[in-house]
C-alpha cells in the first residue's frame, strides 16, 4: 500500500507563496487519484484540488481555483500543491491523501480517500 508523506508548510504574509510536496512510498504509485485537503480549527476537512496519478482532469476547490496549482512528478512519486496569492483564509492543517482507483475521475469528497499523510501546517498572516 502507498503510504505518504507531505511536506513543505510555513508561515506567510497574505500575497505569499508556498508549494506543499506529498511523496509517494510505493512503486505502484500510479492507478491512485490524489487529492491535497485541508482543515482548519472547528472546520470541517475540505477538499482543495484532486489528479489522478498517470493522467486524468485536475479539481480546484472554487476558494483556490486561479491561486493554487496541483501537480506531479511521477519519477520522483511526488505530486506537489503550488499555492500563490495566499490569504488569511488558507490558513489551516494540509493532508495529501490518496485511493487505489482505475477511474482517472477523482472524488473529492474526504471519505474516499483510505491512504493520508500525517499533514504539514500551513498559516497565513494578513
Amino acid at each position: 500500500q502507498v503510504q505518504l508523506v507531505d511536506s513543505g508548510g510555513g508561515s506567510v504574509q497574505a500575497g505569499g507563496s508556498l508549494r506543499l510536496s506529498c511523496a509517494a512510498s510505493a512503486y505502484t504509485y500510479d492507478s491512485h487519484c490524489m487529492g491535497w485537503f485541508r482543515q482548519a480549527p472547528g472546520k470541517e476537512r475540505e477538499g482543495v484540488a484532486t489528479v489522478y496519478i498517470g493522467g486524468g482532469s485536475t479539481y480546484y476547490a472554487d476558494s483556490v481555483k486561479g491561486r493554487f496549482t496541483i501537480s506531479q512528478d511521477n519519477a520522483k512519486r511526488t505530486v506537489y500543491l503550488e499555492m500563490n496569492s495566499l490569504k488569511p483564509e488558507d490558513t489551516a492543517m494540509y493532508y495529501c491523501a490518496a485511493y487505489f482507483t482505475a477511474s482517472a475521475s477523482c472524488r473529492t469528497d474526504a471519505a474516499r480517500y483510505n491512504i493520508w499523510g500525517q499533514g504539514t501546517q500551513v498559516t497565513v498572516s494578513s
